[in-house]
């Protein structure tokens, strides 16, 4: 069997897909609970950073699902720009016009602003609180852009040239993060560092095989296991130390969250999805994700405007409870609204 391969089933990188989408939720229903730390009892701010610690992986897992399905393509690069990248500026446009009027909506003064204020507005503060999603979208935009480039680099090549790239993508991960940055000289390796190092990751382990290793399963959830408590507990102890929240092992390019990511990616690549029901969910989630992605935050906060948050019924039922209502009225909002004429190219 050949050490490379590219599976022509893709439905692995799917159920990745889904359990990205419902974590980003979980992730931003569990965030505030941590920022109140020693302002709660230890035991709900311990559930929110066992509960967050497990989801760290959701945005490295959707860029390196990026680089595994869009990198071994071949682009013209004008249908390319025409099909790929549209695909995402027009729900972009779409949606944070929704965030903008919602915004200016619930402002004390309401649309009565200034003229060039209410062309600020996506920059202040207010603003943020509603679209601070948005980050991901201007990264995956810049991404996209660079794909047919990186496209045919890695089709030329060789293991140990992309093993070389992802090294010193490691490399200024490492130098970047504050925890080991003052003990390490400031090489500027800033070219090989960012989110295009998690697009070749992806695209590599997608088609790297494992199958010669034995119990791969079982190996790579003790990677992602290990990742997880690496941040759970690396987390609580700088926090205590600083007195503070400390967010440090919760960054995406700490290396604990890379570990878990890795994990996580090599343990979907080798699982198998066989339940009927499972794949009727999954094909409705993997379906509206990006429409689901762009609507949560707005969904969230009119739940938590009616009571709805991760705190009712306690922490432990509340956290994930909060999700899945939150999952199920984003992904209907978004099936009803790309049953609108248009509705398909607009809302993701």
């Amino acid at each position: 069997m050949s050490d490379f391969e590219q599976r022509e089933d893709t439905s692995w990188l799917d159920n990745l897909r889904v359990v990205a989408t419902i974590s980003v939720i979980l992730l931003h229903v569990a965030a505030p609970f941590l920022y109140k730390f020693e302002k709660i009892s230890g035991f709900n701010w311990w559930t929110a950073n066992v509960y967050d610690s497990l989801v760290r992986f959701c945005v490295p897992i959707f860029v390196m699902i990026t680089g595994a399905l869009l990198l071994p393509k071949d682009y013209q690069l004008n249908d390319y720009l025409k099909k790929r990248v549209t695909r995402i500026i027009f729900p972009f446009l779409f949606w944070i016009s929704i965030y903008l009027i919602h915004v200016l909506s619930t402002l004390k003064n309401g649309f009565k602003l200034p003229f060039w204020e209410m062309l600020n507005i996506g920059s202040t503060k207010v603003a943020y609180k509603t679209t601070y999603h948005f980050w991901y979208i201007y990264m995956i935009i810049g991404i996209y852009l660079f794909i047919p480039i990186l496209s045919k680099w890695v089709k030329k090549a060789t293991e140990k040239d992309i093993l070389y790239f992802l090294m010193l993508w490691v490399i200024a991960i490492i130098i970047a993060n504050p925890l080991f940055s003052k003990y390490i000289p400031d090489f500027n390796l800033k070219y090989f560092s960012g989110f295009v190092g998690y697009v070749v990751l992806g695209y590599y382990l997608s088609i790297r095989n494992f199958e010669k290793i034995k119990h791969i399963r079982i190996i790579s959830f003790l990677i992602f296991a290990t990742g997880v408590l690496l941040t759970v507990f690396g987390t609580y102890f700088l926090s205590k130390y600083n007195g503070r929240f400390t967010i440090d092992l919760y960054t995406y390019f700490s290396p604990n969250v890379i570990i878990a990511t890795i994990g996580l990616f090599l343990f979907f690549k080798h699982s198998h999805l066989v339940n009927p029901q499972l794949k009727a969910i999954r094909k409705f989630i993997n379906k509206h994700s990006f429409g689901i992605y762009f609507v949560h935050i707005l969904v969230l906060y009119y739940m938590s405007r009616f009571g709805m948050n991760g705190a009712v019924f306690g922490v432990v039922f509340g956290i994930p409870l909060t999700t899945v209502i939150c999952l199920t009225i984003s992904g209907l909002i978004i099936y009803l609204l790309k049953k609108l004429p248009f509705g398909d190219k607009l809302v993701g």
